[in-house]
C-alpha cells in the first residue's frame, strides 16, 4: 500500500510538471511543506525524484487520504499552479484531474480557491518562504468539516 502522506507531495508535484515546466519556486514550496511534514529519508527521495524527473496525476494514488488531506492537497495544489503567475491550460486540466480524483465538487473547490488568496493576503505574499502553508493546512480542514 502506497503512503499517503508521500503521495501529497507526489500529486503537488503532478501539478507543478503540468505545463511542462516545474519551476524552482514550485519545486521549492513542494521540498519545504514536506520537510515541514516530517516525511522520512526515503519518503523526501521519492519527493525529490518527482521534482526533477515529470510525474503526472495518474501516477499518484490519492485513494487512501482523508477528508482534511484532500482539501489541503487541492488547496496548495490551486497555489503552486498560479506560483509562476499565470494558470496555463495543462494545470487548469490537472486541477480538474485532481478535483475529480479526490472527489471534490465545483462549489469546494471554488472555497479552496478563495482560501488560497486568503492566505497569501495574510501571509504578506504568495512566494514559497513567505507563504503561510500552516495556515492553509488550517483553513482548508475548516472546509472539510463544514
Amino acid at each position: 500500500m502506497s503512503d499517503p502522506k508521500k503521495n501529497v507531495y507526489l500529486a503537488l508535484a503532478a501539478v507543478g510538471w503540468a505545463d511542462g515546466n516545474l519551476d524552482a519556486d514550485e519545486a521549492d514550496a513542494i521540498a519545504k511543506l514536506a520537510l515541514e511534514d516530517g516525511l522520512d529519508l526515503e519518503e523526501v527521495d521519492a519527493v525529490e525524484r518527482s521534482i526533477r524527473t515529470p510525474v503526472t496525476i495518474a501516477d499518484v494514488d490519492l485513494s487512501n487520504l482523508a477528508a482534511e488531506d484532500r482539501h489541503f492537497v487541492y488547496a496548495v495544489a490551486a497555489w503552486l499552479a498560479t506560483l509562476d503567475g499565470e494558470l496555463a491550460d495543462g494545470e487548469n486540466e490537472t486541477l480538474d484531474a485532481i478535483a475529480a480524483k479526490l472527489g471534490l465538487d465545483a462549489e469546494t473547490t471554488h472555497d479552496l480557491e478563495i482560501l488560497v488568496r486568503q492566505v497569501a493576503y495574510e501571509s504578506g505574499s504568495d512566494r514559497p518562504f513567505d507563504y503561510d502553508l500552516g495556515k492553509l493546512r488550517d483553513k482548508a480542514a475548516t472546509v472539510a468539516k463544514a
